[in-house]
């Protein structure tokens, strides 16, 4: 993985904790993830003009990309609304880098470093021991927590499916636009039935996640889908869960969150893992 390349997932990280710290400020978390999703829309409408059609031979990936993204979001609501943040979120992200590693090696014929196999495991390691700091409320709702581990694994999914969708489709930024507008429109369709009324006050209540996450949050996947076809997907899709350090970071310093050793310990490895990534070859 190039320096250009790490910097901009890094980047991408970043702006994923800013959208999920905006919706996690917010009460209602499906109004949240369903605004960030329509915020996709509007910019997608607003970049499609301008980008080629992808290749046809990516349609198969690009629909199974939109079920595994909507499977994600109505997971990542409900595991939201039965659980704790600091346990559901950390599962979710901490178990997709070693499933895509995983694959990646044993079905796609991806040969990985012995030390980027060991940034990836630091990496999720450090992701996954978050969700044991709250030890009174996170370990004993474990129907939460199974809810995350399937989100995790959806995450997983489809952090596949588009990195080999994106080399296929020729254009990445076609790619997730066209996925974005699709996504969109089912997402709008489920809440629709799930939850009556909230799609009406996501322009009323909502705007700012909408424009500001949505936006942030497009960005951000736009950026790891075209890292996709820059370096092995295992390695992105790692270094990308970094986001959880922007999150703590985030937490502690605008959301007066409390930092302890746990945590410390936690985002260190962490780090050394994002580290290891970039000296690794």
């Amino acid at each position: 993985m190039t320096i250009g390349v790490m910097l901009a997932v890094l980047g991408a990280a970043m702006l994923h904790a800013f959208w999920n710290a905006l919706v996690k400020s917010g009460a209602d978390k499906a109004a949240g993830v369903g605004a960030v999703t329509l915020g996709h829309l509007l910019a997608a409408i607003l970049i499609i003009p301008f980008v080629p059609l992808p290749d046809p031979s990516s349609f198969g990936l690009l629909l199974a990309g939109v079920t595994l993204h909507l499977g994600y979001q109505i997971f990542l609501i409900e595991s939201y609304r039965i659980g704790d943040l600091t346990q559901v979120y950390p599962i979710a992200r901490g178990v997709a880098p070693l499933v895509v590693a995983g694959v990646s090696v044993a079905f796609l014929g991806v040969q990985l470093a012995p030390l980027e196999m060991l940034s990836i495991l630091l990496i999720a390691m450090g992701i996954l021991s978050l969700s044991l700091v709250r030890r009174e409320t996170g370990l004993r709702n474990t129907p939460a927590a199974g809810l995350a581990l399937i989100t995790g694994l959806f995450i997983a999914g489809y952090s596949l499916v588009d990195g080999l969708g994106a080399r296929l489709s020729g254009h990445s930024l076609s790619y997730f636009a066209w996925l974005s507008v699709m996504n969109a429109t089912l997402m709008a369709g489920y809440l629709r039935l799930r939850f009556p009324g909230t799609l009406r006050a996501i322009p009323r209540l909502h705007m700012r996640v909408l424009l500001i996450g949505g936006g942030a949050s497009f960005a951000a996947y736009a950026i790891v889908v075209w890292a996709f076809t820059q370096a092995p997907i295992a390695l992105v899709t790692a270094l990308r869960e970094t986001s959880i350090i922007f999150a703590l970071l985030i937490g502690v310093g605008v959301m007066k969150e409390r930092l302890d050793l746990a945590k410390v310990v936690a985002t260190a490895a962490t780090l050394a893992g994002a580290v290891l990534l970039r000296i690794a070859r």
